[in-house]
């Protein structure tokens, strides 16, 4: 007996169940957490955004929904709260990890789908994305081209498979992954491959976009002739760090599982063959850091070692991992074993994420002191209306932004206790002009 045979009863009922506690547990722990970075780029200026700014990029990524969805936001709760913006980023978290259970469930079985959701829904390695309202981005782009690839594992269906993908690139380019693995996968398929002229569309819509708008973007970290040297090391780091981020580890712990990994899946492949969808989510995960790169290695190859990325390329992993874990034994002293190791692994991940969440706490208490002095020096004829109180932690905020920011959408820290004195007085230094 394989695990591929196994079942587990109410397998659904158990993940959505887990998948709850999960979000639940963390929509708690970040309840105090306050908006943070780029957020007050969107912020300061929402209120005199046109119909053009909708289509611009936001760091060289369409971010069409992503403004539509913080335009919602801003318009509804403000600035008074944060939870219901991680609300809405941990619902896209909970989807990721209840497609992930029914993409593995259908192609390995439900055991493997229950491992692969938990997995999932502990990912601290991944904490970037889902303790930052502004990673909602991101999270929906997974989750939407999870969606996809569930839905065209029909093959008569691929209009609803085209809608999503064009929605996951819309909110951030990770969405480019899941297209590249749809992709792929109808291609393989003789029968499937007038479908691709669905996918074709989209392209060339997005292609439009990027010569309309997505040009504007800064030249920083436009592609080139060093990036596309440094490219395939940075790769070769992402894929291994997401790889490792599954077991809560990272460094170089990560190149041997990855050399694991890929034995693992040649193996498989080789006696059992390799299917359209398999050898698409290979391509989107390759694909995904290679894209990366060419924006992003000048910052050098451990940058893809980033947690932002390790959420999405683990994602792929889990779908591609599937297929080796098929084969693992499920009887006598392998299922206890087999067992502790998943328990084992969800368990150091959790601790991570928990970490993360601590120490963005003590991140965001500094950051509301800030916003404290901001309040206090408003009237001050000492303050200087250019003036950043924390370069480090808001580099994007002046007085001159957060006040109108404040009038419009309402008061972040109003009845916040300080708790960081010390912070709050060298915020106060750092908005009065020298000398005054």
């Amino acid at each position: 007996m394989t695990a591929a045979d196994a079942r587990v009863p109410q397998a659904r009922l158990v993940v959505i169940g887990a998948g709850l506690a999960g979000v639940a547990a963390l929509l708690w722990l970040t309840r105090t957490y306050l908006f943070y970075f780029d957020e007050w780029t969107f912020i300061t200026t929402a209120p005199s955004w046109t119909w053009s700014t909708w289509f611009e990029p936001h760091n060289e990524q369409p971010s069409m929904l992503l403004r539509a969805l913080y335009w919602l936001l801003l318009n509804t709760a403000g600035l008074r709260t944060y939870v219901p913006y991680m609300a809405v980023t941990l619902a896209f978290h909970f989807a990721s990890v209840l497609l992930i259970f029914e993409l593995v469930r259908r192609r390995a079985s439900e055991l493997i789908g229950v491992g692969a959701a938990l997995l999932l829904l502990v990912l601290g390695a991944g904490w970037e994305d889902v303790l930052w309202a502004f990673q909602m981005a991101w999270l929906a782009s997974v989750a939407l081209g999870l969606g996809a690839l569930l839905i065209a594992q029909r093959p008569a269906r691929i209009v609803a498979p085209a809608v999503l993908i064009a929605a996951s690139l819309s909110f951030s380019a990770v969405g480019a992954a899941f297209a590249i693995a749809l992709t792929v996968q109808v291609l393989s398929d003789k029968s499937r491959r007038r479908q691709v002229w669905w996918l074709v569309g989209v392209a060339v819509t997005f292609a439009a976009w990027y010569a309309t708008f997505g040009r504007q973007a800064g030249q920083a970290n436009r592609p080139s002739a060093t990036n596309l040297l440094a490219d395939p090391a940075y790769a070769l780091w992402g894929l291994s760090q997401s790889l490792a981020g599954l077991i809560g580890e990272g460094g170089w712990i990560g190149a041997v599982l990855l050399v694991g990994a890929v034995v693992a899946l040649a193996w498989r492949w080789t006696r059992h063959g390799a299917d359209g969808f398999a050898i698409g989510v290979a391509a989107g995960l390759v694909a995904f850091y290679l894209l990366t790169g060419l924006t992003r290695a000048q910052m050098g190859w451990e940058q893809a070692g980033a947690s932002r990325y390790v959420y999405v390329g683990a994602v792929l992993w889990l779908l591609l991992l599937a297929d080796a874990a098929k084969g693992l034994p499920w009887r006598g002293t392998w299922r206890p074993a087999l067992v502790a190791v998943l328990f084992l692994a969800c368990f150091n991940s959790a601790v991570l994420m928990f970490a993360f969440t601590a120490a963005k706490t003590v991140q965001m208490e500094r950051e509301a002191a800030d916003l404290q002095a901001l309040a206090a020096e408003r009237t001050d004829s000492c303050l200087d209306p250019a003036a950043h109180p924390d370069p480090l932690v808001m580099p994007q905020l002046t007085a001159q932004l957060y006040y109108p920011a404040v009038d419009h959408y309402g008061d972040p820290i109003a009845g916040r206790p300080n708790r960081d004195r010390a912070d709050f007085l060298m915020a106060q230094d750092n908005l009065r002009r020298a000398g005054c």
